[in-house]
């Protein structure tokens, strides 16, 4: 996610602030072909904010082409009722910047459920610890919840910041090297043999984007909406910060059985090893034959001695398909996507289960979206929800925290590792145990989009 906030904050009493600041929400869309003056100076304030380049004018308004494409509304807080010190950015320009777009997250079972994704969160050093963070997200996730969408979801580089608005962990990704110096080989050579893998121009790439990732969504667990930016980045047309295109990408096309394109890598020479390296720029694959076959062109690559990749799947196929798996190496891995859910109810009703059962949990929300009793009842796979009373008559097995269920939702964790940790309460003896059962994933969850 897009944002910039310090994570530091104290406990002691405070006495209360005045809250000298207006919240605007307006669209990011060109008016008569042209950036509104409001846009332009929100976009100025996001790119100081995260310490980019004065974006011309040119460049704001393809910014605005793409996000007028996600029908992204833009927030910005602005100081009322004063005059900014002379030489100043004026108070058309705000002091803190949010905004949202909604597409879909692929939560099981063929359900692509509507999502509410924040993004360009930052706020000016000199207005920090005023209460704009939560103003801004306390008034954006209410509106989401009285629109019907269940679950909020954002990509944090701060990673201390959003639980206490109820975010939780829902996915991560890795960084990996994949030593290929000779070739890569597989135990089972077919399983990346099947279909064709051809060179193309990454402007390739640009165009078929949204129809190969449409295929990739609908089929990978955790994944979510990509915003229209990506068909620019993922080819090396442009991202935010730079429009101009990065010349040395090259791209590769997976076709199927059929002759339709189902996967592409882009990729790119890196000079950050002393070896001679290949960096992933994109990697998509609708099947894990088309997967497969793309890391075996990845690997017959001349004069090649290391790929590496900074989006690979926790669980992945390549690691258990390579005849040597000590070549493939694991840098790192980090939270990816965090999610928030709204709607407690329609949430979990949603998701697909892999066992039946039932069980009753309680959920805390400090913004009251999420909270309550909740009895959960799983026949073939699919869960009705019910919310009990809370007036003690109804005893519940677990008790825990949004954040904590928003990270359970996809599987990220397990009730037993959260119960260790201290995070959630049992109340009903072996109701982790069943919680567990009920929730455990089919496949490991994961995103392949920064937003």
């Amino acid at each position: 996610m897009e944002e910039l906030m310090s994570n530091e904050h104290s406990t002691r009493q405070r006495a209360p602030r005045s809250f000298p600041y207006e919240l605007r929400t307006f669209p990011c869309r060109l008016v008569d072909g042209e950036v509104p003056a409001e846009v332009s100076a929100w976009i100025q304030a996001v790119a100081l904010g995260f310490h980019g380049d004065a974006p011309t004018p040119e460049l704001a308004k393809r910014y605005v082409e793409c996000e007028q494409a996600d029908e992204r509304m833009a927030t910005g807080a602005y100081l009322k009722d004063t005059v900014s010190p002379a030489g100043a950015w004026g108070v058309d320009y705000p002091v803190a910047t949010y905004a949202y777009h909604r597409k879909t997250l692929n939560v099981g079972g063929g359900t692509l459920l509507p999502v509410h994704q924040i993004t360009a969160v930052t706020v000016r050093p000199s207005h920090r610890r005023r209460g704009l963070l939560r103003a801004m997200m306390g008034s954006d996730l209410a509106q989401a919840k009285a629109a019907g969408i269940p679950v909020a979801a954002l990509t944090a580089s701060e990673a201390t910041i959003y639980g206490r608005f109820g975010f939780g962990v829902a996915t991560h990704a890795s960084d990996i090297e994949v030593n290929v110096k000779g070739g890569l080989d597989f135990i089972v050579p077919a399983a990346a043999e099947q279909g064709q893998v051809e060179i193309a121009d990454p402007a390739t790439v640009r165009d078929v984007h949204n129809e190969v990732f449409a295929k990739v969504h609908a089929g990978r667990y955790g994944s979510i909406g990509r915003h229209d930016m990506y068909r620019l980045s993922a080819s090396g047309h442009g991202n935010y910060g730079s429009m101009e295109p990065v010349k040395n990408v090259r791209a590769a096309l997976h076709y199927d059985q059929h002759g339709a394109v189902d996967g592409y890598v882009t990729y790119k020479p890196s000079t950050d090893s002393s070896l001679a390296t290949v960096q992933i720029v994109d990697l998509l694959a609708a099947s894990d034959g088309a997967y497969l076959a793309l890391w075996k062109f990845l690997g017959s690559l001349d004069l090649i001695e290391v790929i590496t990749w900074s989006m690979a799947p926790v669980v992945d196929p390549l690691e258990w398909a390579m005849a040597a798996k000590r070549r493939y190496k694991r840098t790192s891995t980090e939270d990816l996507l965090w999610l928030r859910i709204l709607d407690t109810p329609a949430a979990l009703a949603a998701r697909d289960y892999r066992a039946d059962g039932s069980l009753t949990i309680h959920v805390g929300d400090p913004l009251g979206h999420a909270s309550g009793i909740f009895r959960i009842d799983v026949i073939h796979g699919k869960a009705t929800v019910t919310r009990c009373p809370e007036d003690g008559s109804v005893p519940f097995g677990l008790s825990m925290g949004v954040s904590e269920l928003s990270s359970l939702y996809l599987g990220a964790v397990s009730a037993q590792t959260l119960h260790a940790a201290g995070r959630i309460r049992e109340d009903l003896a072996g109701t982790v145990a069943a919680f567990d059962a009920l929730f455990a994933a089919k496949e490991s969850a994961h995103c392949m989009t920064n937003f």
